[in-house]
């Protein structure tokens, strides 16, 4: 086993001020935030040999240790040792409960458009600690859902600028020019869940917001957590949209295992909002359950309570779907789940290469598109709505 790295920095979330000997209120502008009300704590951490000699890959060491993370195995090689379990229950939560810090190959640096979100995907790593009983990851990602974060993440961020200018999704239409080109950091991960192991998501905050572009930026980046504090005070430029994927109350509670409340989350969304980030509202999935008008309505009305005036707020509203592929690997994790993936009760959507998804029917997608529309330009009415799928 080669010695540990030297840590050359350490970027940890600064501690939370200590109180004050008398009451007053916090700044208008930057209003405090409660703790984090759930932090991940993998049982087991691997660092391959390349990672741990890449500066962001001993950022991550430094910041495992000042977490008091005690399983941290530094290998030999750079390939992970396989997982296993007493069945295929206990490989999965073997590897849920893991965080492999790797480097990816030199192809991952070939950014791929990801419509309809950003105009490029970038990965800061791939999984997710959360428990979410649809999970998109199942259908989009091979393997035990190990937690890989990547330690390339220098040499990603110095290769962003051929990018700019170059999209299709954003930066090239008409309705969405104005966000320039779009660099999307949570297609197959939660950046909030693990930040505060890595740091990555505000490493790539700073870079965005003071780096010297070729033209206009975004930063986008999707969460079901509340750990903000550490990401307020960062010299974001605007140049951030922090986006809160938030849903009606017996969805999350019933699917959402993991994550940080609904209201802890939208209290989040008003932190960093009032810290100057152009926000979003992510309702997703949408699903018509019983009374889904009036838990819906209750949610886009907290989300208007914790804005402040004049915040910078898009929506995206995707409604539930799944694949025959996806469906077989949920029920492996999660095979008492009670989610509805019931394929006579939805319609076929067939891709361009054959591919299958199961959506809900025409006059379903029809009623819940019609109602949230009208319900957002109400309720939210400063809010730009981005797209529905």
């Amino acid at each position: 086993m080669p010695p540990r790295p030297v840590l050359h920095e350490v970027m940890s979330a600064p501690a939370p001020a200590p109180a004050p000997t008398r009451p007053s209120p916090p700044p208008p502008t930057q209003p405090s935030t409660p703790p984090p009300t759930r932090l991940w704590t993998p049982k087991r951490v691997l660092v391959t040999r390349s990672a741990a000699e890449r500066p962001h890959g001993q950022r991550i060491l430094a910041r495992l240790e000042a977490a008091g993370v005690d399983d941290v195995e530094l290998l030999p090689g750079d390939r992970l040792p396989p997982l296993r379990g007493d069945g295929d229950r206990a490989a999965f939560m073997a590897a849920k409960d893991t965080l492999a810090v790797v480097v990816p190959p030199p192809s991952k640096r070939a950014l791929q458009p990801i419509p309809p979100s950003a105009d490029w995907r970038v990965d800061l790593a791939e999984g997710c600690p959360a428990h979410c009983q649809y999970c998109y990851l199942a259908g989009s990602l091979s393997g035990p859902p190990v937690t890989r974060v990547f330690a390339d993440l220098d040499e990603v961020l110095a290769g962003l600028d051929g990018y700019v200018g170059r999209g299709s999704v954003t930066s090239a239409t008409v309705e969405r020019g104005g966000e320039g080109t779009t660099f999307e950091a949570s297609c197959y991960t939660d950046p909030l869940a693990i930040e505060h192991l890595t740091g990555g998501l505000a490493r790539m905050i700073e870079h965005f917001g003071t780096h010297d572009w070729p033209g206009p930026v975004q930063l986008r980046a999707t969460t079901k957590f509340d750990d903000v504090a550490g990401l307020l005070d960062l010299p974001h430029g605007g140049r951030t949209r922090l986006r809160f994927s938030l849903n009606a109350a017996s969805v999350a509670r019933r699917f959402e295992g993991a994550t940080s409340p609904v209201p802890a989350r939208i209290a989040a969304l008003g932190a960093v909002a009032a810290a100057g980030y152009p926000v979003g509202l992510t309702i997703a999935p949408i699903m018509p359950v019983e009374g889904w008008r009036e838990e819906y309505g209750a949610l886009l009305d907290a989300v208007a309570a914790a804005l402040p005036a004049g915040a910078d707020l898009t929506v995206e509203c995707i409604t539930h779907r799944f694949t025959p592929g996806s469906k077989t690997t949920l029920l492996d994790w999660y095979p008492r789940t009670k989610l509805e993936m019931d394929e006579t009760r939805r319609a076929t959507k067939r891709g361009k290469f054959g591919s299958v998804k199961h959506v809900y029917p025409k006059e379903t997608m029809a009623e819940l598109r019609g109602w949230f529309e009208a319900a957002v330009a109400e309720r939210l009415p400063q809010a730009r709505f981005l797209y529905w799928t």
